[in-house]
């Protein structure tokens, strides 16, 4: 692993919201503070957080909620390693550099960034796209490659290229493919100005253990202390302390993604995350809730 202050835990956050489709921000500050307690690190706005459906004032509020939320725990605990990770989507740019900045200016640490999704894109126009991001914010940026939802996969050539940009700092990467992950993982060897995050939760013991900085697992949301108890020990070398908390969070990854679609499933993790008092399983359009009876099978589940 490199020395980047990017690294370690980063949950993708389920956005919570009410039933009328407003951001919950008591639910925000419960989770923000559940994180911190966990040492882990929130990414607001992703996939997981429904990033596409969330409204510029309700990033903006999530954004300001969630700031105010870690440093209201660490005045009361003490110090705290959480930096918040903010997404941005859509296909608007003059609306994107918008957001960012505004996100920046309340406190976000970082920006992640998808590519646009409506037309498809040519190499070149990739890489200038995010160029021109990176030249255009303040805050720092980091690539964000999730081909089960942009259906384009940034190459790794062009991310060879965009992570010599002084403000571009780090990747995200979703597409599970292992040979793509480690040549990946090797751009961001032995330097600290870019790190590799891995957004394949399933192969987050794995990528530690190639020398990536970071992991992105979902399942965070429901136990981010076996993300951290894992992330540890590849730290320290324990890959059979690593592998075991890989295949046991694995499991409970099982719970709210067979059988369902992404879109299910995030309403499932919500179901999970609502037992811990977390947050209630309300989506914003045009994603729904899942039956009453899918609720209580998968509370009857992890109560089992």
């Amino acid at each position: 692993m490199n020395n980047s202050k990017y690294h370690g835990v980063v949950v993708p956050m389920v956005t919570p919201v009410t039933q009328d489709g407003r951001l919950d921000t008591e639910a925000v500050k419960r989770i923000i503070g559940f994180f911190a307690q966990n040492g882990v690190s929130p990414l607001l706005m992703g996939t997981t957080g429904e990033g596409n459906s969330v409204s510029q004032a309700d990033g903006l509020l999530f954004v300001e909620t969630a700031v105010k939320a870690r440093e209201e725990w660490k005045a009361a605990n003490g110090p705290c390693p959480m930096l918040i990770y903010a997404g941005l989507t859509g296909n608007c740019f003059s609306e994107q550099l918008h957001q960012a900045e505004a996100y920046t200016k309340a406190g976000a640490d970082i920006i992640v960034a998808t590519l646009p999704t409506y037309y498809a894109l040519t190499e070149e126009q990739m890489y200038n796209y995010y160029k021109t991001l990176a030249d255009s914010i303040t805050g720092p940026l980091m690539l964000y490659n999730i081909l089960a939802t942009t259906h384009m996969s940034i190459p790794v050539d062009v991310i060879r290229q965009l992570a010599d940009h002084p403000n571009i700092v780090g990747l995200k990467d979703s597409e599970r493919d292992l040979e793509r992950m480690a040549a990946c993982i090797d751009i961001a060897k032995g330097r600290n100005d870019f790190a590799y995050f891995c957004g394949w939760a399933a192969q987050s013991a794995h990528s530690l253990e190639l020398g990536g900085n970071g992991i992105v697992p979902s399942t965070g949301n429901y136990v981010p202390e076996m993300f951290s108890q894992l992330y540890e020990a590849a730290v320290r070398g324990d890959m059979a302390e690593a592998n075991r908390l890989q295949d046991e969070t694995n499991e409970i990854a099982k719970i709210y993604q067979k059988d369902r679609t992404l879109g299910q499933s995030l309403t499932a993790l919500k179901v999970m995350m609502q037992t811990k008092g977390l947050c209630e399983p309300w989506m914003l359009m045009p994603l729904t809730r899942l039956s009453a009876d899918e609720e209580q099978a998968i509370v009857a589940k992890i109560t089992e």
